[in-house]
C-alpha cells in the first residue's frame, strides 16, 4: 500500500493571529521574521512549502537578505517557486530598503567620523559582487559634494592610475577625499594591496594639496577604517 506523503501546512491552516500579514498588522513588522516578511511579498508558496517556508529556502539558497541583494533577477527568478512576478517584488523590496536608508534625513551633512562615510556608501557597496573603488568628494566642512565610481575589478596598487582618482576632487574643487571599496566576499580586512594602494594616494594627496581623510574596505554588514586602524596612513 502506498501512502502519500503529508501535505505541508498551509498559511490559512494556521490561527488567524499565527499568520504573518496578521501578525504584522498587530504587532508591526519588527515582530516577524525575515521568512515571514518574505511570506508577505510571495502570497503563496508552492506544492509542499507554504509561503513562510519558501521564504526561508530563498534565504538558505541565496545566502539571507545579503545574497538576494547580489542576487541576479534570473537567479532569484529560478528558485523553484518564485518566478518572475515574485522575484520583482522581492527585488523591488529590497531596493526599496537601499533608497530609504540613502534618502534618511537623519543622516549627517557632514562627515564627522568613519561612521558617517560608510553610512553614505555601504547599502550600495555590500550588494555589489564585484570589487569597485569609490571616491567621496569633500568641501572645506567636510560635507558631501559628490560620490565618484571610479574603479570596477580587483584593486591592486600597481594597476590602478592614482591621478584618477583625483580627478573629480579637482574638477570640482573638493577639498578632501574618501576612498571606500568593497571586498564582495564580505569579508572587510584590509590586503597588502590595499595597504599599498592607500599609501600611494595618501602621498599623491599632499602633493595636489587634497586632503584623504580615509580608506573604507566595506564587508557584509560592517567596515574597516584603514586610517583608524593606522593602514597606509603616516
Amino acid at each position: 500500500m502506498v501512502r502519500e506523503a503529508p501535505a505541508a501546512y498551509r498559511i490559512t491552516d494556521l490561527a488567524e493571529d499565527e499568520r504573518p500579514r496578521e501578525r504584522l498588522e498587530k504587532n508591526g513588522p519588527e515582530a516577524l521574521s525575515k521568512a515571514e516578511l518574505l511570506a508577505i511579498l510571495l502570497r503563496v508558496g508552492v506544492t509542499g512549502k507554504n509561503s513562510v517556508q519558501l521564504g526561508q529556502q530563498i534565504l538558505d539558497e541565496l545566502g539571507g537578505l545579503p545574497g538576494i541583494q547580489k542576487a541576479s533577477f534570473a537567479q532569484v527568478c529560478n528558485i523553484h517557486g518564485v518566478g518572475p512576478a515574485k522575484a520583482a517584488q522581492i527585488k523591488a523590496a529590497i531596493e526599496l530598503g537601499i533608497r530609504l536608508k540613502k534618502e534618511n534625513p537623519d543622516l549627517p551633512n557632514a562627515i564627522n567620523s568613519p561612521e558617517d562615510a560608510a553610512e553614505l556608501v555601504r547599502y550600495d557597496m555590500e550588494g555589489l559582487i564585484q570589487e569597485n573603488l569609490w571616491v567621496l568628494l569633500l568641501d572645506t566642512r567636510n560635507r558631501k559634494i559628490g560620490i565618484e565610481k571610479v574603479y570596477v575589478g580587483s584593486l591592486n596598487a600597481s594597476m590602478v592610475r592614482v591621478g584618477e582618482l583625483f580627478r573629480g576632487a579637482l574638477q570640482r574643487s573638493a577639498a578632501a577625499i574618501i576612498l571606500a571599496h568593497n571586498h564582495p566576499s564580505g569579508d572587510a580586512t584590509p590586503s597588502p594591496e590595499d595597504v599599498a594602494l592607500t599609501r600611494a594616494v595618501v602621498e599623491a594627496g599632499k602633493l595636489l594639496d587634497v586632503d584623504v581623510l580615509d580608506h573604507l574596505v566595506i564587508g557584509n554588514n560592517c567596515f574597516v577604517s584603514m586610517k583608524e586602524k593606522g593602514l597606509g596612513f603616516a
